[in-house]
């Protein structure tokens, strides 16, 4: 006992955290849990195909509620916000008590939103209904984060991927569904699609089950062992300052494709709604196989060197295409959907590693400070089209992508573990 306690006054890894930290390290041995990461994934995609569905039928709100762009830019800030403030505490309440089956309360108040969108008939109303489908998004997101991380047995960016990889699907397919069936049918249809959300629950039900039955009982106290490859609290926080200003680039200029695309193509090309919505479901497409493919690669070279290339790689990209016709603005969007999209799995489990044991609390900090920026984005360039043009905000988020220098300034954490 003695030693023990001298080993501990040294510096060494309390025993407490290390028997928390055993049944951790045992699941990662044990290889990913493919069907719980697939279950994840699929009720990722129909969360987020519930939440696109909100900006898809933007139009058909702008004309029966004469809506402005910057109430547009409202609406998507009512659900960004709502979907971004909790997460941070959801994830910190979790790390300490865990609860398997909040994620299927958290499609619980999807569900509800989509009940008071599909009869809307004010902009109060659409304001209710995005916010309570936002604060389903803030339930679910950090809980489902860190369950994908321990079914990934050790292959953390092949996890996020595949969780991340269903809502990015998702986001595809809801302009694609309002192009089809919505659209056509007109709002009351949007009542249809809870029944995706109704599936979700019952799918991330049988999730929370193998969570509680497996993992209940771990306590992720490995934060005790200090933070990633011995670097200082205040070397840690100047880290995460860089990667929520790299998170800024990535979503601000998402922000300008996924709610003002269609209005883009619309005003510069003379695009009907119907068209210009299945070229916004080809750039969410794009966004879907980039984040499939940026966690493994992540896994394999080094999370740095993604984020390297996926911010500051679609430069280029970004500043040509407010420039070109209509097949290369399709063209450099599917591209710079594809490079910038590989860029939040590798930043997601770049930041856990900076805080073990933190994974909720990281989780919500950042897929909160995604949905955020995103709603304030939109809110920002919705008042600035107003103003002036689209093809202007577009222009000046061109110059988003620049924030990637940034990366430079972080440590290679994956050198760091090979060298220890």
């Amino acid at each position: 006992m003695k030693v023990a306690a001298r080993g501990e006054s040294a510096g060494a890894v309390p025993a407490a955290a290390v028997a928390a930290a055993a049944p951790l390290a045992a699941a990662g041995e044990e290889g990913a849990a493919y069907a719980i990461l697939f279950a994840l994934g699929f009720s990722h995609m129909l969360n987020d195909m519930i939440a696109s569905l909100v900006p898809a039928i933007y139009p058909l709100f702008k004309q029966s509620l004469s809506l402005d762009f910057a109430e547009i830019g409202l609406i998507t800030l009512t659900y960004q916000c709502t979907a971004s403030v909790f997460q941070p505490i959801v994830g910190l309440y979790t790390d300490h008590r865990p609860r398997p089956y909040s994620v299927v309360a958290g499609m619980g108040f999807t569900l509800a939103g989509l009940g008071f969108l599909s009869y809307a008939h004010s902009l109060a109303a659409v304001l209710l209904a995005a916010g309570l489908v936002g604060l389903g998004s803030s339930v679910f997101h950090p809980e489902s984060s860190r369950i994908a991380r321990i079914a990934g047995g050790g292959q953390h960016g092949l996890a996020q991927s595949m969780f991340q990889v269903g809502g990015n699907v998702g986001s595809s397919l809801g302009p694609l569904l309002a192009a089809f069936i919505v659209i056509p049918r007109g709002q009351g249809s949007i009542a249809w699609f809870t029944l995706a959300a109704l599936l979700a629950m019952l799918v991330l039900s049988r999730v929370g089950s193998w969570y509680k039955r497996k993992h209940l009982a771990v306590r992720t106290r490995m934060r005790a062992m200090g933070g990633a490859a011995g670097l200082s609290k205040n070397r840690i926080a100047w880290c995460l300052a860089i990667l929520l200003a790299l998170m800024f680039s990535k979503f601000f200029y998402t922000a300008c494709l996924t709610n003002f695309y269609i209005f883009y193509l619309m005003d510069r090309f003379d695009m009907p709604v119907a068209t210009a919505q299945l070229y916004l479901f080809a750039f969410l497409a794009s966004v879907a196989l980039g984040t499939l493919g940026g966690g493994p690669l992540g896994d394999r070279i080094g999370r740095k060197y993604v984020i390297w290339g996926s911010i500051l790689g679609v430069l280029p990209f970004t500043l040509v295409l407010p420039y070109v016709g209509l097949f290369w603005t399709g063209v450099l969007t599917v591209i710079i959907g594809l490079v910038m999209a590989s860029a939040f799995s590798a930043i997601l489990v770049y930041a856990q590693e900076l805080i073990p044991g933190r994974v909720g609390t990281v989780g919500g900090l950042f897929f909160g400070f995604a949905f955020g920026m995103a709603g304030i984005a939109a809110a920002v360039l919705g008042l600035l089209a107003d103003h002036t043009s689209i093809t202007f905000v577009y222009k000046v988020c061109a110059f988003l992508p620049l924030l990637g220098l940034l990366t430079a300034f972080l440590p290679d954490l994956d050198r760091r573990a090979r060298r220890a």
